[in-house]
């Protein structure tokens, strides 16, 4: 705590002191700091130096969009930025008890990310830049590596192509994003939405982007469901933005086709994740956090809303992997995944 006080107070010029932690994760320390002159400032202290350099560089790109990088320490590495305060994240509303404050938070996420993206219009060099001041690796997403250990017995014939082509439909029509745009990663503050992790940050096919709000939620522990119509009237706000960006995307067949192809990507990637874990033994989605589904419940219900994406003949060796997830968990004693707590009053019957 002390080595990060001293390096933190150096390259911001001035003392900070007081540290509060704010619940960082494995990976960063994150405190809350009072200043010299008794403001405060974010101190984020990185033990993983992975998401520094995209985080170092994303803030800058992403600035008034989340908090302001005031100093950056590359050697400790940390960064010091902005405090943003206390108020509710996008998390808490939708597990909460008000339909309309977690309505209002949906639509104001989806515009921040649709600003986010026209933000990053054309800058993709000058982020490039950025980042590599920071590093010479470069970032990368990196989807189907091992599947070997989910995928069924017998592998669909054409599998491997269907899932290059998903890799390539996620690099298309690339938007600048901070990477994990989950609930809990926006706070909704009286000045409007704030993001808070830009350790993923880089640019990204928009629809990847859109998914997250069909799905919904692709890498997150807060899924649930959302009410008949919602999705689409989130996307549409979403979609309306990064028009701007990409034209190209006005036309329905261009945009359908890749948010299912996205659909398709995020639910194998995350089936990666979560399969192994759960085969033996259910988990809840976050270890602290309630209410939260199971990993189970969540699986289970990405596998049938991806079926429900494919239905018209599109990736049929994916759909068939998909069908066989679904026909060897068919023993799993899991429950339909429920509505968000904020829209269960809206639950028919």
């Amino acid at each position: 705590m002390e080595k990060i006080l001293a390096a933190a107070s150096a390259v911001l010029g001035q003392r900070v002191r007081r540290p509060v932690d704010l619940g960082g994760s494995s990976r960063s320390d994150v405190l809350r700091c009072v200043t010299g002159d008794d403001g405060t400032v974010v101190v984020k202290a990185y033990r993983d130096a992975a998401g520094f350099p995209a985080e170092a560089a994303g803030l800058s790109l992403g600035d008034g969009f989340g908090p302001r990088l005031l100093a950056v320490d590359p050697s400790f590495p940390l960064i010091v930025m902005s405090d943003l305060g206390v108020a509710p994240s996008l998390a808490d509303v939708l597990l909460g008890g008000s339909a309309e404050a977690a309505g209002e938070g949906l639509l104001a996420w989806a515009r921040t990310y649709g600003g986010i993206a026209k933000a990053g219009a054309g800058r993709q060099q000058e982020w490039e830049r950025s980042r590599a001041a920071y590093s010479a690796d470069r970032a990368g997403w990196l989807f189907f590596r091992d599947l070997g250990e989910v995928l069924p017995p017998v592998v669909p014939a054409g599998l491997d192509g269907e899932l290059a082509a998903l890799q390539a439909s996620s690099e298309r029509y690339p938007v600048f994003s901070p990477g994990d745009i989950c609930p809990d990663n926006n706070l909704l503050t009286a000045d409007g939405l704030r993001v808070l992790d830009f350790e993923s940050a880089g640019y990204h096919s928009a629809f990847l982007e859109a998914a997250y709000i069909r799905m919904p939620f692709a890498t997150c522990w807060c899924v649930f469901r959302l009410p008949p119509g919602m999705e689409a009237e989130i996307e549409d706000v979403y979609r309306e933005e990064v028009v701007a960006v990409h034209p190209e995307l006005a036309d329905d067949e261009i945009w359908e086709a890749g948010v299912r192809q996205a659909v398709a990507t995020w639910t194998i990637q995350m089936t990666k994740v979560f399969l192994p874990r759960v085969r033996e033994q259910d988990q809840p989605t976050h270890s602290s956090r309630t209410p939260v589904p199971s990993r189970r419940q969540v699986l289970r219900y990405r596998w049938g809303r991806l079926l429900d994406q494919l239905d018209q003949g599109a990736f049929p060796a994916v759909a068939e992997v998909v069908q066989a997830w679904l026909e060897t968990s068919a023993e799993w004693d899991v429950a339909e995944l429920p509505r968000y707590p904020a829209f269960t009053s809206a639950e028919p019957g």
